[in-house]
């Protein structure tokens, strides 16, 4: 299938999210801007600009894009700001904030060493300047803190760990799935399978000087933090 294909299915999923979401139009114009079937596997790439995850190996997912365009507009970030992302995956995510906030803005961590390379070398080709860092969370880029905005995309237990939230600037925002003991009801959409028998909600803390404001928005699932 030729590029021009995929810009017009590019569109036809704008469309979609338009109807679907409340996505604002910076956001919907970053996720047409990003070639999503670069960040597929070539065996689903027929399937790249469907709005549901698909597999990209190592029992992880892209996320569908609703749930991309649902969180970039919770992070409510812009151009200049400085964005930690926890789950680079395939680097679609990222990609996508990217074109919001600008080169050079946006630390991303994946625990599987052989996912990070490949994202690492796949946004380089794609010409994101993204930086891309193989290890844990909850400890990566703690010298380049304090950022913007804060999110991950994979469902931490419990609550948002603090040392992700410490990193975040007075007035920003995280965007995380989180496990909950609800029952799951009202899912925003698929992301993967979560722990056994626990479901997750969406939620979006605002960082204050006293603690955090919390927003819930939803069910989700989403593969489980490691």
């Amino acid at each position: 299938m030729g590029d021009v294909d995929h810009a017009a299915e590019r569109r036809r999923l704008v469309e979609h999210l338009r109807r679907r979401t409340d996505a604002s139009d910076r956001t919907l114009s970053a996720i047409a801007a990003v070639p999503r079937h670069e960040f597929v596997p070539e065996e689903d790439r027929s399937h790249a600009y469907a709005d549901r995850p698909l597999p990209i190996g190592h029992g992880q997912t892209i996320s569908a894009p609703h749930m991309v365009a649902v969180m970039v507009d919770l992070l409510e970030v812009s151009s200049g700001d400085r964005v930690f992302e926890v789950g680079t995956g395939c680097g679609y995510h990222a990609a996508v904030v990217a074109e919001i906030v600008g080169p050079g803005n946006v630390y991303s961590v994946e625990y599987v060493p052989e996912l990070a390379d490949a994202a690492r070398e796949r946004l380089d080709r794609l010409g994101y300047d993204v930086t891309v860092r193989a290890g844990d969370g909850r400890t990566a880029f703690e010298e380049c803190a304090p950022f913007d905005a804060a999110y991950l995309t994979c469902a931490a237990p419990g609550e948002v760990p603090g040392e992700i939230v410490e990193r975040t600037r007075i007035g920003g925002h995280v965007v995380a799935p989180v496990e909950s003991n609800d029952d799951g009801s009202g899912l925003l959409g698929s992301i993967g399978a979560g722990r056994s028998g626990a479901s997750q909600r969406l939620v979006r803390l605002t960082v204050r000087d006293d603690g955090v404001d919390r927003e819930d928005h939803g069910g989700v699932r989403f593969v489980p933090m490691r």
